[in-house]
């Protein structure tokens, strides 16, 4: 099955300001420790926001935060609390592409809020984009390091409504050449489209599920972490048979952190695999966005029309993401 093309008009929630209330959600992992709820918290009231937890944030059920229904429910009283201003992932991990068929979609398009979370909530994203229109956001979690690129970047995304150029921090190490934060382009030129993407492995483990939006001429980042280099490969080659690939407009690589050759599976390295799938295309590829499982990073809104220059390394926004 391929994905989702459902023709609905992109629906923007209201910009986030100083005193709004944001929902805290586990759609994920659990988290087994009482200090990185005080962080998240801290964190965000440091930068200006209410919070207000969900109702089973803290739950435990396995390595989840509690059963499929409890998660969902969480995310659909967020949704549905006139007193929530935006919802926010605490953290990502591993199932939240189980409770997909458990959201309330109407609701969620009858009440457009903020949205954001990354890593597993990669497939919340897609799929509330997908199924209502609503531009979500690959933006840092609860319990990221909120910097201070990362929270400029948040700002002027979320909360200023800029049409912002997202372009990656520079290397302030006293070096010839810099050494962080490069771009390397693949093939060049420039490219517009809405953009999709988040994780890789859990884009890919979505293929087939009518939960994912359209591929055509869409502008796809990707990015991942511990991931084998061959399971790299297996996530695109499921990407490219079931046609993504030959549809998108353009393709930005972000970071693939501490992902290695597996044991017994030769030596091939993430060059090899991204020019296999990548620099015989048609359109513009650049990799090293600072997007993914790392200190800095973007705050990219899914499903908002952008412009990429594969080879300054840049994301424009050609309009505001929110109202």
């Amino acid at each position: 099955m391929l994905p989702v093309n459902s023709g609905l008009p992109p629906i923007k929630a209201k910009r986030l300001r100083t005193g709004n209330t944001l929902g805290l959600v586990a759609p994920s992992h659990t988290i087994h420790e009482r200090m990185p709820f005080d962080i998240a918290t801290d964190t965000l009231q440091a930068m200006g926001f209410r919070v207000k937890e969900g109702a089973h944030l803290r739950a435990r059920r396995g390595h989840h935060a509690g059963s499929d229904q409890q998660r969902a429910a969480d995310i659909n009283a967020m949704f549905a609390d006139p007193e929530v201003d935006g919802i926010l992932a605490i953290t990502g991990g591993s199932g939240a592409n189980r409770i997909l068929p458990l959201l309330d979609y109407e609701l969620i398009q009858k009440n457009p809020k903020f949205f954001g979370g990354f890593s597993d909530i990669t497939a919340l994203i897609n799929a509330i984009y997908a199924r209502t229109g609503l531009i979500t956001f690959h933006a840092p979690a609860g319990v990221s390091e909120w910097n201070l690129f990362s929270q400029q970047q948040f700002r002027s995304v979320v909360q200023e409504a800029l049409p912002w150029t997202m372009r990656n921090p520079k290397d302030t190490a006293d070096l010839p050449a810099p050494r962080e934060f490069r771009i390397q382009t693949l093939r060049p030129g420039r490219a517009r489209g809405h953009l999709i993407g988040g994780n890789l492995a859990v884009l890919s483990s979505m293929a087939g599920s009518g939960f994912l939006p359209s591929f055509e001429a869409a502008i796809l980042f990707i990015e991942d972490t511990n991931e084998y280099i061959y399971r790299v490969d297996r996530m695109l080659s499921t990407l490219m048979l079931s046609g993504a690939l030959d549809r998108l407009a353009g393709v930005v690589i972000g970071a693939f952190t501490q992902c290695t050759p597996g044991e017994g599976f030769g030596r091939s390295t993430l060059d090899e695999v991204f020019d296999d799938y990548f620099l015989q295309r048609s359109y513009p590829v650049f990799r090293g966005a600072a997007i993914g499982h790392i200190r800095q990073k973007f705050t990219v809104p899914i499903g908002a029309q952008a412009e990429i220059d594969a080879s300054e390394g840049t994301i424009r926004l050609l309009e505001p993401a929110v109202l």
